[in-house]
Parts: C-alpha cells; structure tokens; sequence
C-alpha cells in the first residue's frame, strides 16, 4: 500500500506541472491565465479520476487480508494505466489551446483510450479477486466484487463512448464527459451495490434512519 500510494502522490504532483505561468506582455496577464482555460478543465478531469482511483484502491485493499504475485501484477497495471494519465492530459491541454480541430479530436480520443485502459485494469484487478477468494476477508461479501466488476466495464464502455463522441461529433463534449465520469466514480465509490440509488433499485426504499 505505501508503495502505491507513493505512485499516486507523484502522479498529482505531475499533472500540476501543466499549469503554467502565461507568456504574455505586460498588463495582459488576466487575459493569459484565461486563455489556458483547457489546462485547468483537463488537470480537473484527470485530478479527480486519480483521486477517485486512489479512494477505491484504498477501499479496496481494505477488503483484501493477504496479497499474491499475481495480485501485485494487476495492482501493477492499474499502477501503470494511472500513471498515464499525464500525458494525455498535456495533450489535450496543449490541443485545445492550439484551436486546431483536427488535433482537438485525436487529444481527446487519445485521453479516451487510456481513461479506458485504466478502466480495464480495474476489471482484470476484481476479476483475479473474484478467482483468488482467498485472499479477501472473511467479511467481504462476493456481490461487493461483481459490483465492481460491473462498474469497470462501465467505465470501460464510457470512455470508449466519449472517445468516438468527440472524434466524430464535438471534442468539448468528449471533454465533459471525461469530467462527469469521476463524479459516477465518486458517488459509487464504496462499492456500486452499496449506493443509495442502486439500494433503491435493488431492494426498495431504504429503512427510515
């Protein structure tokens, strides 16, 4: 866990390096930091999905009483995928502030395939806990896992979804889909059967408190 959570802080402090002090005469520095709006929306977007990365994992390992090799691999890869999101980042930043349409659609596809790629990570992660039982705890019920499973391949199908949107319709509306899935993330956190709407649909209204 301290290992991964060492990767994690280093990948926070790497997205903010985008944000830059604007090469503008003087007075007209307003104006600058206005016109890199799409560095603050693209560090937004990949600052919450590494935080919400970082709170699943933790939820996650909170569940798990003993790791393996083959456990540390896929920690690894999602690891790896998380470590990414840098990158694309910069990339949309720097396309969006080009005003180049071409290269909008490929930044925000490109962004798309690793959000992607991390969600993919995530489902061959719960998909070796599902097959290795035995190294959760006792407590930890299987619907938890197949929950999160699904909410992978939900992940998975979303960003693919924002990818082919903003390539073929409008980059910016890729771009707010990339921050809108954080917060689904977010409220679904601790687990997709666990949250209140999905309780609801489920099992009924909850009991009054």
């Amino acid at each position: 866990m301290a290992f991964s959570d060492a990767i994690f802080a280093i990948i926070i402090t790497l997205l903010v390096l985008d944000l830059r002090v604007p090469d503008v005469p003087p007075g007209r520095l307003l104006s600058g930091l206005l016109e890199q709006w799409p560095s603050y929306i693209a560090y937004l977007a990949s600052y919450s999905y590494v935080a919400v990365v970082w709170l699943n994992h933790k939820a996650t390992f909170n569940r798990i009483k003993q790791a393996d090799r083959g456990l540390h691999w896929v920690n690894l890869f999602v690891l790896f995928s998380t470590a990414l999101l840098p990158f694309p980042t910069i990339v949309v930043s720097d396309a969006l502030q080009e005003h180049n349409n071409t290269d909008q659609r490929v930044a925000v596809t490109f962004y798309a395939l690793i959000g992607a790629m991390l969600c993919a990570a995530w489902l061959a992660f719960f998909h070796y806990l599902a097959r290795n039982p035995d190294l959760l705890k006792e407590q930890v019920k299987d619907a938890f896992f197949r929950a999160e499973r699904v909410r992978a391949l939900t992940g998975v199908v979303l960003y693919i979804l924002a990818g082919v949107v903003g390539y073929l319709v409008a980059p910016l509306i890729g771009l707010a889909i990339f921050l809108v899935l954080p917060v689904f993330y977010a409220i679904t956190s601790a687990g997709l059967y666990q949250s209140p709407v999905t309780r609801r649909i489920t099992h009924g209204p909850l009991p009054p408190t």
